[in-house]
């Protein structure tokens, strides 16, 4: 291997180790990456972690001041709602997609998680059902084969880490949400396109819904004013 490539390969996997911290939200929005901290943590050179912080800044992950070096970036609850719009439209492509290029494996993966989501909800476990959620929607995304939107989305979700387990929290949700992910599973199953993706757009809607009155209600809340219950009109 010649020195470029080492060099390229090393910055690479340093972009990628972090890509998953912030993923996984070790992470923290707004919590400041030292560059000498991570060259420890990594074993490279400042050069490869300013190469890699770039690159994360580029996918909207990291916000890099002049003079301040970078933190990780903080998204605003109306980005979240903008970005969760924009995933309507691109993951309603992909179920579409799904629904033409789906093989009995992923059908069966698409099945299982279903049953699994429905086991974690009727024991309650909200943040283990909105993590098999996550899988499921991927196992949409992989299915599709549709090499743009993936790596759109994939770009999106990552900037959603802060709101991963906002929605599914709210009071009458969970349910809702199962019902949307039976809908549009059974449409991909199904084969019939046009309907996986208006169910993919329902269920984003209401994603995006469920955020705008979360928002709305903590707004209300620090202005002192009694907020409307949550729990309405989120199926």
């Amino acid at each position: 291997m010649t020195r470029p490539e080492a060099a390229a390969n090393a910055g690479d996997e340093a972009y990628q180790r972090l890509r998953q911290d912030l993923l996984a939200g070790r992470l923290l929005p707004g919590q400041r990456l030292v560059e000498t901290e991570i060259v420890d943590a990594l074993g490279v050179g400042r050069a490869v972690v300013r190469a890699a912080l770039s690159r994360l800044a580029h996918d909207g992950l990291v916000d890099k001041e002049p003079n301040r070096g970078a933190r990780v970036r903080m998204v605003s609850e109306d980005e979240a709602i903008e970005i969760t719009q924009a995933r309507a439209v691109l993951e309603a492509l992909a179920a579409r997609h799904a629904a033409i290029n789906a093989g009995p494996e992923d059908i069966e993966v698409m099945r299982d998680l279903l049953a699994e989501m429905r086991e974690l909800l009727s024991q309650h476990d909200l943040l283990a059902y909105s993590e098999c959620n996550g899988r499921l929607h991927q196992r949409i995304l992989t299915a599709s084969r549709h090499t743009t939107a993936q790596r759109l989305i994939t770009n999106l979700r990552a900037q959603m880490v802060r709101f991963q387990y906002r929605t599914i929290l709210v009071r009458g949700r969970a349910n809702g949400s199962l019902a949307e992910h039976t809908a549009i599973v059974d449409a991909i199953v199904a084969r019939d396109p046009d309907k996986a993706d208006a169910e993919m757009r329902n269920h984003l809607a209401h994603v995006a819904d469920t955020l705008v009155r979360t928002r709305d209600a903590a707004s209300l809340a620090g202005s002192g004013a009694a907020p409307a219950p949550l729990g309405s009109g989120t199926h």
